[in-house]
């Protein structure tokens, strides 16, 4: 090898190594922030290695879309009664209070 090829060489080699360092480093911290923040991890080829599925996760996702179910449906009773409220607000006062005096007479 001549000596000139030699010096690019040796010049390049930092160059490299610190390209190298750096993409390593930076495939450590993402996989890191994954594992810290629960996204689940890909192998070489794009299949997921984690979560498994296993008893607890299964059960876990049906508790999960049981409380989901219970939140719409609570979600959907407080939609109703804000529309009720609107509708009050959104009312002139002559027509409320002809539903409130309705209303005491009918208790009455």
């Amino acid at each position: 090898m001549s000596p000139e090829k030699l010096e690019i060489i040796q010049g390049l080699f930092p160059l490299i190594a610190l390209l190298v360092s750096v993409c390593i480093a930076g495939w450590v911290l993402t996989t890191w922030l994954r594992i810290k923040n629960g996204y689940p991890l890909d192998g070489a080829w794009g299949q997921a290695i984690y979560p498994k599925r296993d008893d607890e996760t299964v059960e876990r996702v049906k508790l999960l879309t049981q409380e989901n179910g219970q939140l719409r449906a609570e979600l959907g009773a407080i939609k109703d009664r804000l529309q009720n409220v609107e509708r009050i607000v959104t009312d002139s006062g002559h027509m409320l209070s002809h539903e409130i005096e309705a209303l005491r007479d009918r208790a009455n």
